[in-house]
């Protein structure tokens, strides 16, 4: 179905994330420019959408008409004002820092028309702290896509205590336009759903391991195995992001006080090594170069 008064999105970072949310948009049929400060990371965004969308033809998934006009629908830019100045939603998707994105949605306030919904993917940063960056709180909220964005049918749509209903009734009516299977929170909660169980079981899993009750590589087994998780915390740690779960931890701390909020003393070496996990090639685990 058609989203009235929704024809082109803007996503902000161009990263693994956004530039999978910003295919996402493309092949459902939306007019996206993708945005990143960084021309390597924008680079490497092009290419993977004149790999995957040949894939998937050669694989009988997708008309090679289908991903022709996916490919015409996405634009990648350095430029910001480019990309959102005839926005009707953007999808924020860049690093977990609050002062990073209060200065983004800044930015966005005064570069996007009056009617543009200002929506971050943020897992954990409620929108109610980054709305009052801007003059429309009440067209801002959270959308929260799972990695990666392309696969995982999940997305969060966080109704805040600042969120017009309308708006946030449009974004997730915008996720299921895109494919995928939305829920609705009507209040803010640290976490959201997924994240805060799933933090839970990373919690334990790590205060095991740093117990040296048992290595990472049988935590992770007894996950799958027992638990039927399609992988273990640690995996899926180095899939997401070890440097993600440092921003979180340290970002938890900040906002609580709690110690116990720290990250992981084997998440804070791995974030000086640069062992992020899968995209800098090791993490917990090793992993070929691509």
């Amino acid at each position: 179905m058609a989203i009235a008064g929704i024809n082109n999105i803007c996503v902000v970072g161009a990263g693994n994330m956004g530039h999978q949310i910003a295919l996402c948009c493309a092949i459902a049929g939306y007019k996206v420019k993708c945005t990143d400060i960084s021309r390597e990371i924008l680079t490497k965004a092009d290419e993977f959408v004149n790999t995957y969308l040949p894939q998937r033809v050669a694989k009988g998934k997708m008309a090679e008409e289908a991903a022709q006009q996916a490919r015409a629908n996405i634009f990648f830019t350095r430029d910001l004002e480019e990309a959102a100045v005839d926005a009707d939603v953007v999808i924020e998707a860049v690093l977990e820092k609050l002062d990073l994105k209060l200065k983004l949605f800044d930015q966005l306030d005064k570069i996007c028309p009056e009617h543009t919904i200002l929506a971050t993917n943020s897992s954990f940063i409620v929108s109610s702290k980054i709305a009052p960056a801007t003059k429309r709180p009440e067209k801002v909220c959270n959308m929260h896509f799972f990695n990666p964005a392309l696969v995982m049918k999940l997305v969060e749509v966080v109704n805040g205590p600042h969120t017009a209903d309308e708006v946030a009734q449009k974004i997730f009516d915008l996720a299921k336009d895109i494919g995928k299977i939305p829920v609705m929170l009507q209040k803010e909660i640290y976490g959201f759903l997924v994240n805060r169980i799933l933090a839970a079981i990373n919690h334990e899993a790590m205060h095991i391991y740093d117990m040296g009750v048992a290595s990472y590589e049988d935590i992770d087994k007894a996950v799958v195995h027992a638990l039927g998780h399609p992988m273990g915390p640690f995996r899926l740690m180095d899939l997401t992001g070890i440097d993600l779960s440092y921003y979180i931890g340290m970002e938890r701390y900040r906002e609580t006080g709690d110690p116990t909020h720290k990250p992981s003393p084997i998440i804070v070496e791995k974030y000086v090594k640069k062992e992020w996990g899968q995209k800098t090639g090791k993490g917990f685990y090793d992993y070929p170069p691509k």
